[in-house]
């Protein structure tokens, strides 16, 4: 059996994700951080992790950029889904007996105007969604809500009082799958899509010239983060995503675009996940 590694407890949107992608016939390791999570996959390389990196509301997670790029970790795939936060609490109550609502920091951002609603309720941030849920659940919490998806509300026993309560519906989180270097094989008929990581001489036009060739072989620029890097002034490590239909294009413009960079590192070779519905 698969053993995936996982930032969160059970319940979380990674563990969601997980099994959206593995399915259901997989062991899953709680961790309770990224670092956590890229510490027990070099502990074990026959394991398999599973780390956010980006959401469509509160943008890129930039330390996981950094997490992937000192491990040896590569990226197998991806997962997409779109996050729907649930008001929840104890069987029996209602609303109107809500006097805290707990939940992670943006959690509770992504549901601003929901609060709004509630304005005698005394709103804390906790470190993890399905965490508040369990919380609620373990310590037997009269009067207090959490906010977080329908699988912690049903793995906890919660009972959901408003659903949706998310402000932007577009709330969609992306995840990379990610395996031990050695352990991963490409099929170029079953790839589209690759997330590359480089620096660039401090240089007038150093980055234009990779976007030229990029669009030479026809390949399509999905993704582009700039990071700073430390200890070097006005520098920068870019990461970027692509997706291409002829496998040997791709591979044409790598080799067309390396020298024009140091530190280049294709980080990973995977097939796109297509956008979930709303």
């Amino acid at each position: 059996m698969k053993q995936v590694a996982i930032q969160g407890i059970s319940g979380c949107f990674h563990e969601t994700a997980a099994h959206r992608f593995f399915g259901k016939e997989i062991e899953v390791l709680p961790c309770e951080s990224f670092e956590l999570l890229f510490d027990r996959l070099a502990e074990d390389r026959t394991r398999l992790g599973i780390a956010a990196i980006e959401n469509t509301i509160a943008g890129s997670l930039l330390p996981n950029h950094e997490l992937l790029n000192r491990s040896r970790m590569k990226i197998i795939g991806e997962e997409k889904i779109r996050i729907s936060h649930m008001l929840c609490a104890l069987p029996g109550q209602t609303i109107a007996d809500i006097e805290e609502v707990r939940s992670h920091p943006i959690a509770l951002m992504q549901c601003g105007d929901f609060l709004k609603t509630m304005p005698t309720a005394r709103v804390v941030e906790r470190d993890d969604t399905a965490g508040s849920a369990r919380e609620i659940a373990e310590g037997g919490l009269q009067g207090t809500a959490a906010i977080c998806g329908e699988d912690a509300a049903r793995l906890y026993g919660l009972e959901i009082l408003a659903r949706a309560i998310e402000t932007n519906r577009h709330n969609f989180t992306r995840f990379l799958i990610l395996a031990d270097e050695e352990r991963v094989t490409v099929d170029p008929e079953a790839v589209n899509k690759a997330s590359l990581r480089f620096t660039l001489p401090h240089t007038q036009g150093s980055l234009s010239k990779i976007l030229t060739v990029l669009s030479f072989y026809d390949i399509n620029l999905t993704k582009i983060q700039s990071l700073p890097i430390i200890g070097r002034e006005w520098e920068y490590q870019f990461y970027i995503d692509v997706t291409f239909d002829n496998y040997m294009r791709y591979r044409q413009s790598v080799e067309a675009v390396r020298p024009l960079t140091s530190d280049f590192k294709v980080l990973g070779e995977y097939r796109e996940c297509p956008n979930p519905e709303i």
